[in-house]
């Protein structure tokens, strides 16, 4: 080999003359070079002596820097002996020869490859390096996947420690913190503090100041531009000159903008700047991974930027998920005669994780079908970058800042063209507030009726079947006359107050009080009775009162509801009981939505010796629905259930800790026998893992596909919002978000929806006054309002309409606010898309103006173009930021 590197193509910029060029010395030559190395692909790099600009070992060597040991000194090594310089001694001549010197010679270094690296620049290398260090080590001849590993081996520990770090430190004495956010203190917070701008100051070297010159210089040009950032995304109609840096809409009126020039720092040096756009970068990436794997949803226009970014074109994607179609009139909902063949497949639970296997055979060869299967490393490792990141001082300072600044901007932009607004749906014929269509996203099937329309049940129950047997007391048959005999209780006399279903203070901070409100007169025979799916007269009362709540969603017509029923995962029954319920009682409402929830109770079960371990709960939750998925023939009822299942979603108190960290150590499921209740990592990451094969074992087969719609932030660590980040499509509660300004603006970024329950937690949480719902609104997240159980904490027969109501009066919302979360709670939900069409117009889908209908939503035009302008700003910034100079 040469000891020359061959480099096909000027690595200096195009923008630079000639003389700019030569009055650099030796090592800026070597370090574009070097940065050419790194991006663009071993394919572009040859070692001889062809015709192109060379540089020399020696030069290479000169652009790494100098350095006492560490990283930098094995990188020499490395150099030397990829170039020829350095000669391998004793066995490591033979081992060179034989093409395993590379992984010799890392095993070697390997103790003091990152010696005297901080763990502040080795989180910087871990954003860099994955990206851009695959060329550079093809290059050394550390080929294979296992010499890479190698040499990140000690890295890997790094994070993982410091990862290690920033959990303990976010659960620790979680149930004393305050309502506020931790970043808001200003003993811990750098942000606006003397100390933080002198830091900055001393950081910027002249090199540091031309750079940040030169990317003003480019900012003023593109932020001035409409907000585009590939060539792919659509671009608005061209301005006129008068206003040529405004862009333009053939929808939109016209109307005032805030625009910040020559902003893309935010308070944080260049080298800090350029560290927190690979890392939110990198965090989009993993997001918009997992939700294609998964088929979930992951927005066009974030996909756009991280294409641009990467210097690929953007192609529209084909993974998403798949809903039922409505049911068309005269169509029987409950029909089993287009069900599927059996495909024969066998499937098997394997370290918590399903495989399908072709037969049995396959299964002992361990053969599993051609599915994706998720990786456990390969999760750790991305939820280790995003806990180090959420901790990362720079980070914190940028996300904040720009979260105050998209609040700020936002209430700017009230004031100049609220008018506006207001004049668009003023001149919008027939639509209204209470004619545009909304969704109760997040609310659970066992309190879907308020306190007195349950009352008036039992009341009536009681007038018509008195002497029917409806309770079975261990073994005992007792009539409904003789259950309230024996609960000395008398319907006639109960009223919403002796029903005692209602949360109140007594609630607050209080969860356990606050499950036993489920309980109507305290007594648990007549929850059982009333609002349960297995009882003595196979839930017939609770299928009644929820085809009665179905029928008022029916009379308002532009309301829909997204109820939860339970699947525990203690009985490998509970799915063909649940089915058959559904079935029987013919529990279909065209309002409304179904969805499963998981309650993270193992603990409970355990103790009562009900489970084995942890792998047999998730075998009893997801088995059935891969064998019915496999063979609808044979699990008829159950198939029919699952067409109107849209998600899945985990629920229980967040507020109680595991202290149990996940990661590659953890017991697997099957090895987790103790009493003690997994984390809440533990269990989202299980469920979405399933999920996942679940979900394309269906897509195959033509079927419904489901999303993964946790509770998530009402209480408890941050880290369950990040593990959230990277399976959920979207979110319930989400409050916690205002305690980590990196996972909120991350939430904006991505465009996560959060269905949000104030008046739930006013009982149980957080009081009225202090929800972060307006703040997260005025931000732009994507947050819509659900009433969560309206038997706890509603009056009225119109829950949701009590939860808009209310909310416009607290935060004095305007009808436009109130159209826009309407809006997002369409989106948000399981509704189909032929469905989402009529309710929101065919281009739907479309980021921006294009695609919001007034005559349908009722949302402003002007709204919708500084929502999509402002995530464009914000997305840019981004790009700009990774830009090469």
């Amino acid at each position: 080999d040469s000891a020359e590197l061959i480099c096909t193509g000027d690595p200096i910029s195009s923008n630079e003359s000639e003389a700019e060029a030569q009055s650099y010395p030796g090592t800026r030559r070597a370090q574009q070079i070097l940065a050419f190395l790194y991006t663009e692909g071993v394919s572009q790099l040859q070692v001889g002596s062809e015709e192109g600009t060379s540089l020399s070992c020696n030069d290479i060597i000169k652009s790494l820097g100098k350095g006492s040991g560490g990283f930098q000194e094995s990188l020499v090594k490395l150099v030397k002996l990829r170039c020829g310089e350095l000669q391998p001694r004793g066995d490591w001549s033979r081992s060179w020869a034989a093409g395993a010197g590379p992984a010799r010679l890392c095993r070697a270094v390997q103790r003091d490859m990152w010696q005297g690296v901080g763990a502040s620049r080795k989180w910087q290398l871990s954003t860099e390096l994955p990206a851009r260090g695959p060329c550079l080590l093809q290059w050394l001849g550390i080929t294979s996947l296992w010499d890479t590993e190698l040499l990140f081996a000690e890295m890997d520990e790094s994070l993982r420690s410091f990862a290690e770090k920033v959990f303990a430190s976010e659960v620790k004495d979680e149930e004393v913190r305050g309502e506020i956010s931790h970043f808001d203190v200003e003993e811990i917070c750098p942000i606006s503090r003397q100390e933080m701008t002198l830091h900055m100051m001393l950081q910027e070297s002249s090199a540091t100041v031309e750079k940040r010159r030169k990317k003003l210089l480019r900012m003023k040009t593109t932020v001035l531009a409409p907000p585009l950032a590939p060539v792919s995304v659509p671009s608005p109609a061209v301005a006129d000159e008068a206003n040529s840096s405004c862009p333009q809409y053939q929808t939109v009126p016209h109307f005032q903008r805030v625009q910040i020039t020559g902003d893309y720092a935010s308070g944080v040096t260049v080298e800090d700047f350029e560290v927190v756009c690979r890392g939110l970068y990198r965090a989009l990436c993993i997001r918009e991974k997992n939700m294609q794997q998964s088929l979930q949803r992951f927005p066009k226009t974030p996909s756009q930027y991280l294409r641009a970014i990467e210097g690929e074109p953007w192609k529209p994607s084909d993974t998403g998920p798949v809903f039922t179609p409505p049911v068309k009139d005269g169509q029987d909902p409950f029909d089993t005669g287009n069900l599927p063949e059996d495909l024969g497949y066998h499937v098997q639970m394997k370290n918590g994780i399903v495989y399908v296997y072709a037969d049995k055979a396959a299964a002992e060869r361990n053969e599993p079908k051609d599915l994706p299967y998720p990786s456990l490393e390969h999760f750790i490792d991305d939820m280790n970058f995003l806990l180090v990141l959420i901790a990362q001082g720079p980070v914190k300072t940028y996300s904040h800042r720009r979260l105050k600044f998209l609040s700020s901007k936002f209430q700017v932009h009230e004031m100049l063209n609220e008018t506006e607004e207001m004049k668009e749906l003023k001149n919008n014929p027939h639509r209204d507030f209470y004619n545009c269509r909304k969704v109760d996203t997040h609310i659970h099937a066992a309190a879907c009726m308020n306190q007195k329309h349950l009352l008036r049940f039992i009341k009536k129950s009681y007038h018509v079947d008195a002497d029917r047997v409806v309770y079975d007391a261990k073994g005992k048959q007792l009539t409904l006359k003789q259950l309230f005999q024996q609960l000395n209780l008398h319907p006639y006399d109960l009223t919403v107050d002796s029903l005692d279903v209602h949360a109140g203070r007594q609630t607050f901070q209080r969860f356990d009080k606050f499950n036993d409100k489920y309980n109507p007169v305290g007594a648990s025979e007549l929850r059982d009775l009333y609002l349960k799916t297995e009882n003595a007269i196979n839930g017939e009362y609770f299928a009644t009162i929820i085809k009665e709540v179905g029928s008022d969603l029916e009379d308002a017509k532009y309301q829909h509801t997204e109820p939860r029923l339970s699947i525990y995962g203690r009985s490998p029954e509970e799915w063909a009981k649940l089915a058959k319920w559904f079935n029987t009682h013919q529990v279909y409402s065209p309002n409304m939505k179904w969805m499963i929830q998981v309650p993270r109770i193992y603990d409970v079960f355990r103790s009562k010796n009900f489970l084995p371990h942890f792998g047999k709960m998730l075998e009893y939750i997801f088995v059935p629905v891969f064998e019915a998925t496999i063979n609808p023939q044979a699990h008829k009822e159950l198939s029919v259930f699952l067409r109107h299942i849209t998600g899945f979603d985990s629920v229980d108190d967040e507020s109680k800790h595991s202290g149990h960290m996940f990661c590659t150590k953890s017991p697997k499921p099957e090895e987790w026998t103790s009493q003690k209740n997994p984390s809440y990592t533990y269990y989202i990451y299980y469920m979405y893992a399933n999920i996942l094969v679940l979900n394309n074992l269906r897509r195959q087969r033509g079927m419904n596909t489901f999303l993964f719609r946790p509770h998530c932030g009402e209480a408890g660590a941050i880290t369950h919002l990040l593990a959230a980040f990277m399976t959920a499509d979207n979110i319930s509660h989400g409050l916690n978000l205002k305690k980590s300004p990196v996972l909120q603006y991350l939430y904006f970024l991505a465009r996560i929806p959060i269905a949000m329950s104030p008046l739930s937690n006013n009982s149980l949480f957080l009081e009225y006054a202090k929800n972060p719902l307006l703040d997260f609104h005025q931000k732009g997240l994507m947050v819509s309002l659900s009433t969560d159980d309206p038997m706890q904490f509603h009056y009225t027969k119109e829950p949701l309409m009590e939860e808009y109501a209310i909310a416009a009066q607290v935060f004095k919302l305007s009808t436009c606010d109130m159209c826009e979360i309407a809006r997002n709670s369409i989106l948000q939900c399981g509704l189909s898309h032929e469905e989402k069409v009529k309710f929101l117009g065919k281009n739907y889908q479309e980021d921006g103006p294009d695609g919001n209908d007034i005559r349908k939503t009722n949302v402003a035009q002007i709204r919708v173009a500084y929502r999509y302008e402002t995530w464009c700003y914000e997305l840019n910034l981004i790009a700009e930021g990774l830009k090469n100079e």
